[in-house]
């Protein structure tokens, strides 16, 4: 049957009711859900029903079960891990990419979508300072984006070496050999775990978790030359939000021929700012970088950003070419630079929400996120008991008390409350709470009521 627009009416005037109800509230309810996940599937259990149900129905059904099950991650409360929140402009754009269902793998098919993403991908590499010829593939998310990076990694080092990855493996190849920081992000290992690159060589990190440049020295001349190199290095520890010597170790590392790619899930956007951008100093000479938009520049999931400065090697690792494919000169199809073939527009949110912001907001959104961290780590620096344990730079905040047991009760404390969630994890061999400050909307009184919350946690534990 034709499609008629009146079909959608429904569904899409439910949806639109139930959105702008959850938005109304997401910011005054408590943080953590009310219900478990077991909860909400006893809601959805039993075999699929025989009759079906009217689109508008099925809106109503599925808002009215889910939603105990909710967390407002959009909340400017929440600081339970880097995710942030959606800016209005591109929650709007996201779903226009879902009502115009376009497959942004190929140029030629779905130029108007691609013609955006590459807008997007230039307003990038402009606004972080990357090399303007660089590739830019929109992903799923940073692991992606680090697998992607560190795919065409492996295909450059392998090609200097003699050995051609893509037509004949990694048996009987030359081993890759890849340094990381001691304190890297676990997407990192996971991305070489998907690539056959197996466990990196870990190189020492000081005690906020930057990767040491002597020690990355030393490991780098224990290999002859000419071995198949790769160096990771990371913008934004996620505990600390510290950032890797990048003046001191891309040059160190490219001295010896290795490729450079850089982990900036969170932390790239610091290069955006001139009062951080002497955190990210060297790193654009760097090959490759990774980072997610859903996260400091809050657009919705998912929408990671893979940057490769010298566009041959991605393409050769992920380029697809058949009869039935339109070959795209110049700037390369979509699929050319991502593993990919079919997707959404996920880039039509990231230039949305760099539209909305212009470059002064940028500036404004990412600098806040950094001052907010810093106010509330001042804020709860000033209670009894309480720790900051680590140099407040970016965007995260680690607390500790005097000893594990009452870090994790406070913890414990703070979530049953409601206020605010602030994830527990284990940093430098002690129980910490881990803010990350990530979300646009986060303001002065969700920083002095986040402040309040960990003293009432505190006095009452």
């Amino acid at each position: 049957m034709t499609v008629r627009g009146k079909d959608f009416d429904g569904a899409l005037d439910r949806a639109a009711h139930h959105a702008r109800a959850w938005l109304a509230d997401v910011g005054e309810r408590p943080v953590p859900p009310r219900a478990d996940a077991d909860a909400v599937g006893r809601t959805l259990a039993g075999p699929l029903p025989a009759r079906g149900l009217a689109p508008d129905e099925v809106v109503d059904e599925l808002a009215a079960r889910v939603e105990p099950g909710l967390m407002a991650i959009g909340s400017g409360r929440f600081f339970g891990w880097v995710m942030g929140g959606t800016l209005p402009a591109a929650l709007g754009a996201d779903w226009l990419v879902s009502a115009w269902d376009q497959n942004a793998g190929m140029r030629f098919s779905t130029p108007g979508v691609v013609a955006v993403e590459e807008a997007a991908g230039r307003w990038v590499l402009d606004a972080l300072g990357l090399p303007a010829g660089a590739d830019v593939g929109f992903v799923t998310g940073a692991t992606t984006a680090n697998l992607t990076g560190l795919g065409a990694a492996r295909a450059s080092v392998l090609a200097r070496a003699g050995w051609d990855v893509h037509e004949r493996g990694l048996a009987g190849g030359p081993p890759v050999r890849v340094l990381v920081g001691a304190e890297r992000h676990d997407s990192v290992d996971l991305a070489l775990r998907y690539l056959g690159l197996g466990r990196p060589t870990t190189v020492e990190a000081d005690d906020q978790g930057r990767i040491r440049a002597d020690a990355l020295a030393s490991a780098l001349g224990e290999a002859p030359p000419g071995t198949p190199t790769i160096v990771v290095l990371q913008a934004g520890n996620v505990h600390s939000g510290s950032f890797d010597p990048f003046a001191q170790t891309v040059p160190l590392a490219h001295e010896h021929g290795a490729w450079v790619h850089v982990d900036g899930a969170f932390g790239l956007w610091a290069a955006a700012v001139p009062g951080l951008a002497h955190l990210v100093r060297g790193m654009a000479a760097a090959d490759s970088w990774a980072t997610d938009a859903h996260k400091t520049l809050n657009v919705p999931y998912d929408c990671g950003i893979a940057v490769v400065a010298d566009p041959a090697p991605v393409r050769a690792a992920f380029g697809v070419h058949t009869a039935y494919l339109v070959d795209a000169p110049g700037p390369g199809n979509p699929y050319d630079k991502a593993p990919e073939l079919s997707r959404r527009a996920r880039g039509v949110p990231t230039w949305a929400a760099l539209r909305s912001l212009g470059r002064d907001g940028l500036v404004e959104l990412v600098a806040g996120l950094a001052r907010r961290a810093r106010a509330i780590g001042e804020g709860a620096a000033r209670i009894d008991g309480v720790r900051v344990v680590n140099d407040v730079v970016y965007t995260q905040v680690c607390l500790a008390l005097e000893d594990d047991a009452r870090t994790r009760a406070v913890g414990e404390r703070l979530v049953a409350d409601g206020e605010t969630w602030i994830s527990g994890s284990r940093w430098r061999d002690r129980a910490v709470l881990r803010v990350s400050v990530s979300n646009w909307s986060t303001d002065d009184d969700d920083v002095a009521r986040t402040v309040a919350a960990i003293r009432r946690a505190v006095e009452r534990t």
